[in-house]
């Protein structure tokens, strides 16, 4: 008679508990952060190393996610928006605060300096968790900032099957070339060095800071004209493609700013991610681009006299 009781009252509750709601037991069962990451290291297809900057740069990684915010670069911009949205786990490109460590020694004031102090506070008042996803993201492959470029550029079918840095286009004119990136990826401000009128049909594309080295590489090849840079320093491969154009050279440099130059293949890992994390919402927020082209004709000898 007691085993029935018992087993009645166990019948019972195992009754109750299906009838519980579900965020009854959301607490246990919440996606930490932590396991985010666990997954992106499982599915990013290249061995994790030891030595990367792809660390938990602010925030509680056992806290549950409620919101994953993909990006190129986190700002403040970016960290409001975001919050706003719900998200508290940000994945960034690139650094939060101002350096490649995320260690801003070369503020003069350090931790106090008033800009990062008031970043600092706005992530800690919104629980923000902050990760970077750099080094493996770009170990890929195919890379895959390189990746969301060529798909924001349509140019899959230009790309080199050897090198997918290269890219055999239909001929054209390096100042259409130049137009038809700027308004493929939304860029406000470009730079460009090189004949306007000069045809062009073989491009190479480092959306990245490559350096002079690999940059000049790429120039040597007597087959690329164009070289297409997220940066570079104007001493550097600004002054060699400068000289190489007035030596009368077939050689150009588009510079599309570095946010510009990678914030596709961040929604592109955005796309990626929501293939295997479907328990909270991934969203890609943009970075907005920072630099701006003045319009007004005032000279500075009239805005003295004013």
């Amino acid at each position: 008679m007691a085993r029935l009781k018992h087993a009645h009252v166990g019948l019972l509750f195992a009754a109750f508990t299906l009838l519980l709601p579900v965020s009854a037991f959301a607490q246990n069962k919440a996606l930490t952060a932590r396991q985010v990451i666990e997954r992106i290291q499982s599915q990013v297809g290249v061995p994790w190393k030891s030595d990367t900057v792809d660390t938990f740069k602010t925030g509680n990684p056992d806290a549950p996610v409620t919101g994953i915010a993909v990006t190129m670069m986190a700002t403040l911009d970016v960290l409001q928006r975001a919050a706003a949205s719900g998200n508290n786990l940000i994945i960034t490109h690139e650094p939060t605060f101002f350096n490649h460590l995320d260690k801003p020694d070369d503020l003069a004031e350090g931790e106090t300096d008033p800009v990062l102090a008031e970043k600092r506070a706005f992530i800690e008042k919104h629980g923000l968790i902050i990760w970077r996803f750099h080094d493996h993201w770009h170990a890929r492959k195919p890379d895959g900032i390189q990746a969301g470029m060529v798909h924001a550029l349509g140019w899959e079918k230009f790309q080199d099957a050897a090198n997918e840095h290269l890219f055999t286009l239909p001929r054209t004119t390096l100042a259409e070339l130049a137009a038809a990136i700027r308004a493929d990826l939304h860029i406000r401000v470009m730079r460009v060095v090189g004949d306007p009128g000069m045809e062009v049909t073989r491009v190479a594309m480092s959306p990245v800071a490559a350096g002079f080295g690999r940059e000049t590489k790429a120039l040597e090849m007597n087959n690329v004209e164009v070289l297409v840079v997220g940066e570079t320093r104007e001493w550097e491969t600004v002054e060699y493609v400068t000289d190489a154009v007035t030596e009368g050279k077939h050689k150009a440099l588009i510079i599309l700013g570095h946010i510009p130059s990678e914030q596709a293949g961040m929604e592109e890992c955005t796309r990626w991610l929501k293939g295997f994390i479907t328990e909270v919402p991934v969203n890609f927020v943009p970075s907005l681009e920072p630099f701006w082209v003045p319009t007004t004709a005032a000279s500075s000898r009239e805005l003295r006299t004013k």
